[in-house]
């Protein structure tokens, strides 16, 4: 029987160390971009995609996340009888449908294949997404949509974008099998920072990817990798031995949040396109360059 992707595994557990110290005290998915918490887009983009039910693995002082997708009585009392409608309506925006969220407890940092092996008795048998909060979307559709309405049954589907050739050894970088077609092409495999002049592509992964529920087993089976942490990429590198990984590219421009450089281009980026503040931005950066 066909099945699509019903859930998605977002890992929330991290120190956000590339922030500090801006993620001491708070979570670093709950920093804005503009008005709303990175989480907030992310949960946009998961219900863009037709996702069901969102599975935040959390670690300890992460409670704050779970409170945002909750409602907040005192203070929606206070804005109803004020009259705020607007801030009213974008406030419940994040409040979602009961069941639709879960949140489980990843109690040491043993890397994200870890993470996303966590959520294995929520997802259960079916395949799932998985989003990574440092990186947010900008424009629609979203990436994810646009790997969910290349999704067929059993594919493996990872979100790729170009990068500068002299700059692959920064990223994951997947190596294709066969032409690209249509923005999209089978994968042979994977390569961590591969060294410039031997890197098989320039198509970075950008933290989106469509899972089949076999990944569980792997990363339950599988050993430390690359900062002694269980690895996702190693777990799927296995997989792809067994089931068809593809590549597609997308439409929107990524900024990673989780730097303190890709965090600050965030802010400028969607608030110079923010229909409250993009003009006065505009007026504000315009007499600074």
């Amino acid at each position: 029987m066909s099945m699509r992707p019903r859930k998605a595994v977002i890992p929330v557990a991290g120190f956000g160390t590339r922030v500090l110290p801006a993620s001491k005290a708070i979570p670093k998915e709950l920093l804005t971009v503009v008005d709303r918490p990175l989480i907030h887009y992310i949960m946009e983009e998961a219900l863009e995609a037709g996702i069901e039910h969102l599975c935040f693995v959390t670690g300890r002082g992460k409670s704050a996340i779970e409170d945002y997708f909750d409602h907040q009585y005192e203070l929606e009392r206070t804005l109803e009888k004020k009259n705020k409608t607007e801030i009213l309506n974008a406030t419940l925006e994040s409040v979602l449908d009961a069941g639709a969220t879960s949140f489980t407890r990843q109690q040491a940092a043993l890397g994200l294949g870890h993470a996303v092996w966590c959520g294995r008795d929520i997802v259960g048998n079916e395949p799932f997404a998985v989003i990574l909060p440092d990186v947010i979307i900008k424009g629609k559709p979203r990436a994810l949509k646009e790997m969910m309405d290349r999704y067929e049954d059993g594919d493996n589907i990872i979100a790729v974008e170009e990068v500068p050739q002299d700059e692959v050894n920064k990223y994951g970088i997947i190596a294709p099998k066969g032409e690209w077609k249509d923005g999209a092409v089978e994968m042979s495999g994977m390569v961590e920072k591969p060294d410039p002049a031997s890197a098989p592509s320039n198509f970075s992964i950008t933290g989106r990817y469509i899972l089949q529920p076999e990944i569980f087993d792997l990363l339950e089976k599988q050993g430390p990798g690359a900062g002694n942490e269980i690895q996702l990429t190693d777990a799927m590198a296995t997989l792809l031995g067994q089931q068809r990984f593809k590549a597609v590219t997308f439409t929107g421009e990524s900024h990673d949040c989780g730097s303190i450089e890709g965090f600050v281009k965030a802010n400028i980026a969607f608030g110079l396109d923010d229909p409250k503040i993009g003009e006065d931005l505009k007026a504000y950066t315009k007499d600074r360059l």
